[in-house]
């Protein structure tokens, strides 16, 4: 037989003659199956497509004619129905030997031995699928399953641009784009949110298949490979990619991909049988999903994953669609669909129409959840094979508290989901108006409750939730989005419009908390240790800052300006000895003598603070202690390090509760350990939001809370309703002789007294 590449061009030339034709659209499938027959030297070639919901047999050579629009199979159904449920191409030396094989009278086939088929695919969905049959018992040659491919993926446009389906829809043809949808995930920002989907990185529509210009489109290949690759080569040099410490593998794998020459000549073959250059790009890439459903191999299926990112890549350039939908703006209520996002792209979006976001991936701690939650944006994350069931403009009815999103929801669902929104809004109505309350328990204790920010916008929140302050801003929020180091001019600005938004209320800022996890482009180097396999535990923070003497200087001169005349208080992350925050301290006191001997105005004063993340600083509070104002305890990395659990492991991240004895007796022998020393303590991190965990902490005899501001009204009616006299006996009592369920004790404790803790 002739080369895949010259039957292919052959038979397009002819499909691209026929389709111009005057014939109706009988006539033209009855030509179309003939040229591929002849072309293939196929003794049968039929077509099926999809219409309402069937697999219909609409034309054919060497089958019975009379079967014609009569046989029709469903999805599964069947070798053909097989072909379109997987979505892959069956190669068969003996059809009837395939457990899948199913006998239909009617068609005439039972003398044709060997059945080769392949998807005819529209927008990642199979429409139908393109079959041919011989009587003598073989297996199709590569050339010959590739030339059907080719030739499939061009039928798909051709069908679609010459209606020959009534009411045609390529993606409304599967179920999994027609029936409601409940997809499960994990909550990583808590809400209920509606809104239309919309792809963070839409689907490129190919708009032309058949080449006019060959060497034309070899030219616009050759280009955007071009660009790929230097940018690939800047992202090695320059920038991590990836998450999860997996770097420099997912790096070098890229870059294997990208100067593949295989994968280059598959892409030009292509464009030799016919195709233009969106269209063998997106040939190649669907033979590659083929082969990814048939490994059984993880590492190698997630390498495959890596060549599909790279094909997508690859096709944005080429069409010069290389923008996200932020660039193109939100049209309505959104909710956006991403396999990954980065804190910087999300703070693209408009955040009056971006209702939520679900994630193929992410994770509790990625930096993209924290900015999310500082915008109030629900998002549900590990949502496996989210694109495969979701389309651009589907209604989604997303409840991240439940972990989970309804695509295409039934009346029953939107009328069970409008009324949870009803009761929700009823519950922020009443948090709201608390706003000028002070949280005082029963018995009187004032309960201190402030937010968590890190964006300029974030502010405004303390006015509308009445919070007395900021107990944690993270400055690294500004390194994060900064495509290059913000000068000390920038910082500054951002530092002073902060303290002068919050007026009289107390402002913590945190020194930059870089590294691990949050590692910045621009400050990537061989020298930095960024590549830690523990990032949680690697050079970040504190660590890093020291070391890297000028970005602290720099900080430190920035805050202090910025706090002229007003009271500074500054607090260093990852303290795990007393000597880092000595040397800390010391950076700011130098560039205070600095200001002063230039006759500088200064902060009228300076608070500075530690933050408890590390265990081992408290084995030695009593030596840092005289030297703080103020202890924060980060209960999210806490947790973790005590717990030896990384929570961005999903088989980890539920696993270990905030509410057993152990974190309990640890908080309390910190906040112990503080008495008598003139010393703020505040908890800062989800666990204190939470109305449950917070009462717990109360218990211990902890009075200072930082929080997210959602969480600041839920917790104000909480604590009006609690006695702290008993609340701290129970919590005594349980400590003491630890009770199999601390969490279904506090519960039952709090129903008893009619406190919601949800």
């Amino acid at each position: 037989m002739e080369s895949a590449v010259t039957a292919a061009r052959s038979i397009l030339t002819n499909l691209h003659e026929v389709m111009a034709s005057r014939a109706n659209a009988q006539a033209k499938l009855n030509q179309v199956v003939d040229i591929i027959g002849e072309n293939l030297d196929s003794e049968v070639c039929s077509i099926y497509l999809l219409r309402e919901g069937m697999l219909e047999l609409f034309a054919t050579r060497g089958l019975e004619q009379s079967a014609v629009h009569v046989t029709r199979l469903a999805i599964g159904e069947g070798l053909v129905g097989t072909i379109a449920k997987n979505v892959e191409m069956l190669n068969l030396a003996e059809a009837a030997a395939h457990p899948d094989f199913l006998y239909r009278p009617e068609t005439g086939e039972e003398k044709f031995h060997s059945f080769a088929g392949v998807p005819i695919v529209r927008r990642e969905r199979a429409v139908g699928a393109l079959v041919v049959q011989h009587v003598e018992p073989r297996r199709y040659a590569d050339v010959e399953i590739e030339a059907l491919q080719t030739v499939a993926m061009v039928l798909a446009e051709l069908i679609s641009n010459a209606d020959l389906i009534d009411e045609y829809d390529s993606l409304s043809a599967s179920p999994h784009f027609v029936d409601p949808q409940q997809l499960s995930g994990l909550p990583l920002v808590k809400g209920l949110a509606a809104g239309h989907a919309v792809f963070h990185q839409p689907r490129i529509n190919i708009e032309h298949v058949v080449a006019e210009d060959t060497e034309a489109e070899r030219q616009r290949v050759y280009l955007a490979f071009d660009k790929m690759r230097e940018q690939i080569d800047k992202m090695a040099s320059q920038a991590e990619f990836g998450v999860g410490g997996e770097h420099e593998a997912v790096l070098e794998t890229y870059k294997m991909f990208a100067y593949d020459e295989g994968w280059a000549r598959r892409i030009n073959e292509a464009i030799d049988s016919g195709l233009t250059a969106e269209a063998a790009i997106e040939r190649v890439q669907q033979r590659t999903r083929m082969r990814m459903r048939q490994i059984d191999d993880p590492l190698l299926a997630e390498r495959m994953h890596d060549l599909e990112d790279l094909s997508n890549r690859l096709l944005r350039m080429v069409s010069g669609q290389v923008g996200t939908a932020a660039t193109m703006g939100l049209r309505g209520d959104a909710i956006l669909i991403a396999r990954n996002l980065g804190p910087a792209e999300l703070l693209e979006y408009d955040r009056r129409r971006l209702k939520g976001v679900i994630l193929e991936e992410g994770s509790l701690t990625a930096h993209v959840v924290i900015v999310a939650r500082a915008m109030g944006v629900p998002v549900l994350g590990r949502v496996h094979g989210l694109r495969g069931f979701v389309r651009e403009g589907d209604e989604i009815l997303l409840d991240a508290s439940q972990g989970i999103a309804n695509v295409r929801p039934g009346p029953a669902v939107i009328e069970a989901f409008e009324a949870r929104s009803a009761k929700n809004r009823e519950r922020q109505a009443a948090y709201a108006a608390l706003r000028e309350v002070e949280p005082r328990t029963k018995d009187g204790e004032r309960i201190t409750i402030m937010v968590n920010a890190g964006l300029r916008d974030d502010v405004p929140m303390l006015n509308m939730t009445g919070a007395d302050g900021i107990g944690l801003f993270r400055t690294e929020f500004q390194f994060l989005v900064s495509a290059t180091l913000p000068q000390r001019d920038r910082q500054t600005r951002l530092y002073r419009d902060v303290l002068e938004a919050a007026g009289e209320k107390p402002v913590v800022f945190r020194t930059v908390d870089i590294g691990g996890d949050k590692s910045l482009p621009y400050l990537r180097g061989d020298e930095d240790g960024l590549d830690d396999e523990n990032p949680a535990m690697g050079w970040r923070a504190l660590r890093l800052a020291l070391e890297r003497e000028g970005l602290m200087k720099a900080q430190a001169r920035s805050l202090l300006e910025a706090a002229a005349g007003r009271t500074l208080n500054v607090m260093f992350p990852m303290v795990s000895e007393p000597w880092e925050f000595d040397a800390a301290k010391e950076v700011f006191e130098s560039q205070l003598e600095f200001l002063r001997s230039r006759r500088k105005m200064l902060p009228e004063q300076i608070r500075y603070g530690a933050m408890l993340e590390v265990p081992a600083l408290a084995e030695v509070l009593d030596v840092l202690a005289p030297k703080l104002s103020f202890l924060s305890i980060g209960t999210n990395d806490l947790t973790q390090f005590l717990f030896a659990a990384d929570r961005s492991n999903p088989k980890l991240a539920e696993r270990y509760d905030w509410l057993t004895p152990s974190i309990m007796r640890f908080m309390r022998r910190v906040i112990r350990s503080i008495d008598g020393h003139n010393i703020d303590v505040t908890v800062c991190g989800e666990m204190g939001g939470r109305r449950l965990e917070a009462l717990a902490l109360i218990g211990l005899g902890l009075r200072r809370l930082s929080i997210t501001p959602a969480s600041v009204g839920p917790l104000k009616e909480m604590v009006c309703k609690i006695d702290t006299r008993e609340i701290t006996a129970a919590m005594e009592r349980w400590l003491a002789d630890p009770v199999p369920d601390l969490r279904g004790s506090l519960i039952s404790w709090a129903e008893e007294r009619g406190i919601e803790w949800e």
